[in-house]
């Protein structure tokens, strides 16, 4: 585990919800998390987020706030401007930046930045940007980053393996042969690391599959008669 998030840890434990900055999604270890039996929520603003904000709160607590908003950013931008140019114009703190995406939901050119409330709330109507050293004239909004998540559904399924693309194929609701495809291509990750096919994944483990969404793999439930494993996924597409 990062030492930076012992704190959070050592805070869940004596009762108190603690919270992280954005940290790579591979910097906690959620299975030490779950052994200890605090609750882990971990928000990004994407389903296959990267960077991400690690919540981490006593077995008392139901359930915690998400605390990434989603920066909508649009302007008359230059073809040969990038996510990364957008992000150093903005002026945000890298731990309160998660991550940048170009806006293709059709509504012109734009681009979608994941941040904290605080720094949503800051950032919120400005009207000009320094870009590439010209200043540029932008609309930023502030959305719900939920909006961009099209389900998220808890269920219990079956399988005869715990390799990721068994799962993951599963999860998604995909064939074999389409998600191994993914993986091959480099576009699926177990707790930010990318995957190979016999990647063999764990309760508390955290799946991403680029185009897809994310997995989190609650619990293993038992086998069946036939050696099969019953497992407990929450699916996020």
């Amino acid at each position: 585990m990062n030492p930076q998030l012992r704190p959070l840890l050592n805070a869940a434990r004596g009762g108190r919800v603690a919270r992280s900055a954005f940290q790579e999604a591979s910097a906690l270890d959620r299975r030490a998390v779950a052994a200890e039996g605090i609750r882990l929520a971990v928000h990004g603003g994407f389903p296959d987020a990267t960077r991400v904000i690690f919540t981490l709160y006593p077995e008392h607590i139901p359930s915690v706030d998400d605390p990434v908003r989603l920066l909508s950013i649009r302007g008359d931008f230059l073809p040969q401007v990038s996510v990364q140019d957008i992000s150093v114009a903005l002026g945000i703190p890298a731990d309160s930046l998660g991550d940048a995406r170009e806006d293709t939901r059709g509504h012109g050119a734009g681009f979608l930045v994941a941040t904290t409330v605080a720094q949503a709330k800051a950032l919120e109507g400005r009207r000009a940007l320094v870009i590439m050293g010209a200043p540029v004239e932008v609309d930023i909004g502030v959305e719900q980053a939920q909006a961009l998540e099209r389900s998220t559904k808890t269920r219990i399924v079956v399988v005869p393996s715990l390799r990721v693309d068994v799962v993951g194929a599963k999860g998604f609701g995909v064939s074999r042969a389409y998600f191994q495809g993914g993986v091959q291509a480099g576009k699926v990750s177990v707790n930010g690391r990318t995957a190979s096919s016999s990647t063999i994944i764990q309760a508390g483990d955290t799946l991403t599959a680029e185009g897809l969404g994310r997995i989190e793999f609650k619990s293993v439930q038992g086998d069946t008669r036939r050696g099969n494993h019953k497992i407990e996924l929450e699916t996020h597409k």
